[in-house]
């Protein structure tokens, strides 16, 4: 190794000690840091190269500061009663990857401006990327493992466009779709390129899958800029089936524009699909204005089979806004078919007032 780089090799459990800044707490770890200011491709690629056995890369990349756990766990019911304390084995094919705002009570007071990615290399190729919050601790099994320090964030997205390309046609489950995986770490980075990198994979020159993930990550991770390219795509796009599947990324987004670009797609979206799934992400949103939207979709929508939906949807919503207004359709509705929807879910909905109220229809 030329002089420059620093080595640190251990065969035993291994800690990083907290003088070195931004790195995981990592264990069980053959761990060597390199630095790789002479470029991130020209950093990895010889790693790889040198070693067919299963090897870590990872570094940290700039990320907005935000309440996030990105982490895994043998299942959830293990998170939460266990002090919602987490750690990872960075080669346990088993457990479940979480990522989302569940805060941890092992990570700092404030949230992190840096995340982890961690890139698995095997048989000179890599095969698995993964992103992780400084909350999280890292068992590596002891694999080696090369910390790369000095990551220019710009060309960590190339690599990881890379990575996705190189992807993008394995059919595998999700779980496994490394592809998606490279999207959502370059969503994570909180510089411009990100958008830019994201906005070529929304394309409809690219797969669905690809598409879909873009498009969720775009609403999830990219603010007001990632909601104006949803929203630009979204409008225009040719394919019924990609909007239907993106709207969950309006439903997630915190942009204040977003419920009323569900509302404005509810509405007027050409395919009854896309119109009865706007509609259910609206009631997964709860509230008096969603609402609204709904019970207008089941009067004046002019396909029954979206009036339907909206019946659904209205089944979803909290308790206390739904059965109200589905007692009211199943009261007031002039079509016969929504009217018996609507007292369909309400005996799905085992409340008090749904049943007093199919009481009173069975006993006139």
């Amino acid at each position: 190794m030329p002089s420059r780089l620093f080595k640190l090799t251990t065969l035993t459990m291994l800690f990083v000690a907290p003088a070195l800044a931004q790195q995981p707490k990592l264990q069980n770890a053959k761990l060597e840091n390199i630095s790789a200011s002479a470029g991130l491709r020209q950093t990895i690629d010889p790693l790889i190269q040198r070693q067919a056995g299963p090897l870590w890369i990872g570094y940290s990349i700039p990320v907005a500061r935000k309440e996030r756990t990105m982490c895994c766990f043998d299942s959830y019911d293990q998170f939460r009663n266990s002090g919602r304390c987490c750690g990872c084995r960075l080669d346990n094919e088993k457990g479940n990857f979480i990522s989302g705002n569940i805060n941890s009570d092992c990570g700092p007071l404030e949230p992190a401006n840096f995340a982890f990615v961690m890139l698995r290399a095997e048989a000179q190729k890599i095969t698995k990327v993964r992103t992780f919050t400084p909350d999280c601790p890292l068992d590596a099994a002891g694999l080696p493992v090369y910390w790369l320090e000095q990551v220019n964030p710009a060309q960590s997205i190339d690599v990881l466009s890379q990575i996705a390309d190189s992807a993008i046609n394995e059919v595998i489950d999700r779980k496994k779709d490394m592809a998606r995986q490279a999207l959502h770490a370059i969503a994570l980075h909180n510089i411009p390129e990100a958008d830019a990198a994201l906005k070529r994979y929304i394309a409809p020159s690219q797969p669905e899958r690809m598409r879909e993930g873009a498009a969720l990550f775009l609403g999830i991770e990219r603010g007001k800029t990632g909601f104006e390219i949803l929203k630009s795509v979204v409008r225009q796009d040719q394919s019924e089936s990609f909007r239907k599947k993106a709207l969950v990324a309006f439903a997630e987004s915190d942009q204040p524009e977003a419920i009323p670009e569900l509302i404005y797609l509810a509405r007027n979206d050409s395919a009854s699909q896309v119109r009865s799934q706007a509609l259910f992400w609206l009631a997964q949103k709860g509230g008096k204005k969603e609402a609204e939207q709904i019970t207008d979709a089941i009067q004046n929508d002019p396909e029954t089979e979206v009036k339907k939906k909206a019946v659904f949807a209205l089944s979803q919503m909290p308790k206390d806004e739904g059965v109200p207004l589905l007692i009211s359709v199943a009261k007031t509705n002039k079509n016969p078919v929504v009217r018996r929807e609507a007292i369909r879910w309400l005996g799905f909905s085992n409340d008090p007032r749904a049943l007093d109220f199919i009481e009173q229809i069975l006993t006139k």
